[in-house]
């Protein structure tokens, strides 16, 4: 079996080819079933949103020896607030409780009696009501930040590549992770809270920075690719995507990994709390940004640009150049079979990176 530094040196140079580009329309269906999947799991299930968001009033009870549910849940049934209401244990010492908005003097007869039923002292409880007007304001002001990004990310991918086909590729492949991350928070009931929204931007930008990394490797393959006839626009996108695969596979992996802990101590130790929330978001959408940047973002693009007319004449003459050096090998099925098997795509020069050179340049003004 080939280690990790063979094979990324072969599928560098072309030697080993992962057809992403050619295999797309397996990777369209299975984004396709996953984004409709997350999308009927939000109109069926739905998100559930934390008090920042829908409003509400929330006791917190701290410095308990052995946090439970139970003495909460008999507080609020004896006093009829059962339904619409949420206990959850925070951590190993501390127990939340959620309810629909109360006046002042209901909030405070809540806090003593949950004082009274855990048996501590009225400082160990802290209530807080947060209105309707502040949630919607904090629901608006996150919809319009999530807006503002896409605005911002769309035209500053178009104008550092010149194209608006890089930036609407890698767009989608933005909307595809927000999708599949908001599809597992309604699966998993986990709370929607401000934490959930800078975990989400965070991951739109870790899939972008990938995203565009392969693009850029793309520029560089693709610079002048109408002047030759060996390789297609969409087996030069192919080959950036193999060259940047393992980079992309060591960054997720070590980008998980901690989120994982993180996740796993918010979860199971910690309790519920920002921690979870955060982890979360970063788990789904670190995994979720990077099969993104390799099956969708790229082949997208292909589709794209496989509408341009010169790329589509720059096909027919890499296919008519094939046929040609085929027919010439005659008879010799040796001559033939190395054709074939020869890489359809490989770097301009070999272990060369063209850095600077790739950059498009700035055209002169005419005096």
């Amino acid at each position: 079996m080939k280690n990790l530094a063979t094979l990324g040196n072969e599928l560098y140079s072309g030697t080993t080819s992962i057809p992403f580009i050619a295999k797309r329309r397996i990777w369209y269906t299975i984004a396709a079933i996953i984004v409709i999947s997350s999308a009927a799991l939000l109109g069926t299930v739905g998100l559930n949103p934390g008090i920042d968001f829908k409003g509400g009033s929330e006791v917190t009870i701290t410095g308990l020896a052995s946090p439970s549910e139970s003495p909460a849940n008999t507080v609020l049934s004896d006093e009829g607030r059962a339904a619409g209401s949420s206990v959850t244990k925070l951590g190993s010492s501390s127990v939340r409780v959620q309810t629909t908005a109360l006046d002042k003097a209901d909030l405070d007869t809540l806090s003593s009696d949950l004082a009274s039923a855990y048996g501590v002292d009225a400082s160990s409880v802290s209530s807080t009501t947060i209105g309707p007007t502040w949630s919607s304001d904090v629901t608006n002001k996150a919809i319009r930040g999530l807006l503002l990004f896409f605005l911002l990310v769309g035209g500053l991918i178009w104008i550092y590549f010149r194209t608006w086909k890089m930036a609407a590729a890698a767009l989608l492949a933005l909307a595809h992770d927000i999708i599949i991350t908001v599809g597992i928070y309604a699966l998993t009931g986990f709370e929607v809270t401000p934490a959930t929204i800078i975990g989400v931007l965070t991951i739109l930008g870790y899939s972008l920075y990938d995203t565009v990394v392969v693009f850029d490797k793309i520029r560089e393959n693709t610079a002048s690719f109408t002047a030759q006839t060996r390789s297609t626009y969409a087996e030069l996108a192919n080959l950036a995507v193999n060259q940047t695969f393992i980079r992309s596979v060591n960054t997720s992996i070590v980008g998980v990994l901690p989120v994982a802990s993180l996740l796993f101590v918010g979860a199971f130790i910690l309790g519920a709390g920002t921690l979870r929330d955060i982890a979360l978001t970063l788990f789904i959408g670190m995994i979720a940004g990077t099969l993104s940047s390799i099956f969708l973002a790229t082949p997208l693009l292909v589709d794209l640009r496989s509408r341009e007319k010169s790329v589509r004449e720059q096909a027919g003459r890499v296919e008519k150049a094939r046929r040609a050096r085929i027919d010439a090998a005659g008879d010799d099925e040796d001559a033939i079979e190395a054709i074939l098997a020869a890489p359809k795509a490989s770097p301009l020069t070999p272990g060369h990176h063209l850095g600077h050179a790739a950059q498009p340049k700035r055209r002169k003004k005419r005096s």
